[in-house]
């Protein structure tokens, strides 16, 4: 059986702080010399995640009434009751 890496703080610094400014699995595995696999075990450990990406605002669009518009979007809030019996999430961005 293979021995337990020891890993340092300098190690876990790198993870947090690139993983802190998006970078991926495959890049700080490489910085570190160390495989994807192995950098992502203990950056779930150190719990270190990505950036939340922030959606772009909804825009409020104006819905024609003529019945041959095109399809609204899934999850409109016009058509929201047609999919489920919950209200409409207000506040949320899709």
């Amino acid at each position: 059986m293979p021995e337990a890496r020891k890993w340092t703080e300098a190690a876990d610094f790198t993870i947090c702080r690139m993983r802190g400014v998006g970078a991926t699995w495959a890049e700080i595995g490489r910085t570190l010399g160390l495989s994807r696999n192995t950098v992502i075990e203990r950056g779930r450990r150190l719990r270190a995640f990505a950036p939340v990406k922030v959606a772009a605002p909804v825009s409020r669009e104006v819905v024609s009434e003529d019945p041959n518009r095109g399809a609204l979007r899934a999850g409109h809030p016009l058509t929201w009751g047609l999919l489920s019996d919950e209200p409409y999430p207000e506040g949320e961005s899709s």
